[in-house]
């Protein structure tokens, strides 16, 4: 794994990465930590910082280890470890070792935060902004009905916004 410049970021389809490819979203340190798959979310550009946003639900084990902690990696993998992807996606880590499961390995990044040796990008993110969703919120009230009041996945999401600090590959 070595540091990249921001700008390889530009030669992906980030509606792909994110959507279809799956990420692994992750907090904690080497001592303590969880991760999760997620297909929501982006990249932009604010506050002259190189941002990505996610949104995580509270009754996610991971949104723990996101509240507790100032730092995050957003892990990007080849399809062949999709395998691995879709057991950190429907297992919690309050009940089983994901990890152990999966086969994925831990590296620490400089900063301390958690990637894993099979991803083939990772981004090292700093927290900037948080925010629940609210009901009244929403302008289309259809994705309301849609997402959360026909959906017994749990509550809205918690939305964060992180800084983009390091880019591995």
């Amino acid at each position: 794994m070595k540091k990249s410049d921001i700008s390889v970021l530009g030669k992906e389809n980030a509606f792909d990465l994110i959507s279809k490819q799956w990420m692994l979203v992750t907090a904690g340190n080497a001592d303590c930590f969880n991760t999760m798959t997620a297909s929501w979310g982006g990249v932009g550009f604010i506050w002259n910082k190189h941002v990505a946003f996610l949104f995580i639900r509270p009754e996610r084990y991971t949104h723990d280890f996101i509240e507790k902690n100032e730092r995050l990696t957003l892990s990007f993998f080849s399809e062949e470890f999709r395998p691995a992807l879709q057991i950190c996606g429907s297992k919690s880590g309050r009940d089983t070792d994901k990890v152990k499961e999966s086969g994925l390995t831990p590296v620490a990044t400089e900063s301390g935060s958690i990637t894993f040796e099979q991803a083939r990008m990772t981004l090292d993110c700093r927290k900037l902004f948080r925010v629940d969703m609210q009901n009244e919120s929403f302008v289309d009230k259809s994705l309301l009905e849609r997402w959360y009041n026909s959906n017994p996945g749990g509550g809205l999401h918690s939305v964060y916004i992180v800084e983009i600090e390091n880019v591995y590959e």
